[in-house]
């Protein structure tokens, strides 16, 4: 019997990224699926960058962990919001290790047909990751070009 598309995602993150379990890559990513995120110039495409994707986040953040804040599934698109938390212990893009833990909220649209996510579309907050990791200065008071505006 078919899984339902809330299974299939579900699956995505409770086996494949908080439990590491890259075999199920296969069995949940279809041949030609494309992952577009926001660290990434282009889109990944295929199950083995997947979970090269998975190994790098996974090796930087060992302690990685996805949870589903809320989702919600329409004929074949499934919108996952998630948290994800980890500590920093390993390389990440060009930061060593801080030791930080870090907690960043995000969305991710999955297209799933004949139980394969065929493609996934996220949106997180990177410069919220970054700025965890001691990499971006914080927001400060906003000024507005020429000069103070209001009392």
């Amino acid at each position: 019997m078919p899984l339902d598309n809330k299974t299939i995602v579900r699956r995505l993150y409770e086996e494949v990224w908080n439990k590491h379990k890259l075999k199920v890559v296969d069995e949940l990513i279809s041949p030609s699926h494309a992952l577009i995120d926001p660290l990434v110039s282009t889109s990944q495409v295929g199950p083995e960058m997947y979970k090269r994707r998975v190994v790098e986040l996974t090796t930087s953040f060992p302690d990685l962990r996805f949870t589903i804040e809320d989702m919600v599934a329409e004929k074949g698109k499934v919108v996952a919001c998630w948290i994800i938390s980890g500590t920093h212990k390993g390389r990440f893009l060009d930061v060593a290790a801080t030791g930080k833990a870090v907690c960043v909220e995000g969305v991710t649209i999955h297209y799933i047909t004949n139980g394969k996510i065929l493609d996934s579309c996220a949106r997180w907050d990177a410069l919220g990751l970054m700025r965890q990791l001691g990499q971006a200065a914080p927001l400060e008071k906003m000024s507005v070009a020429g000069g103070s505006h209001g009392p």
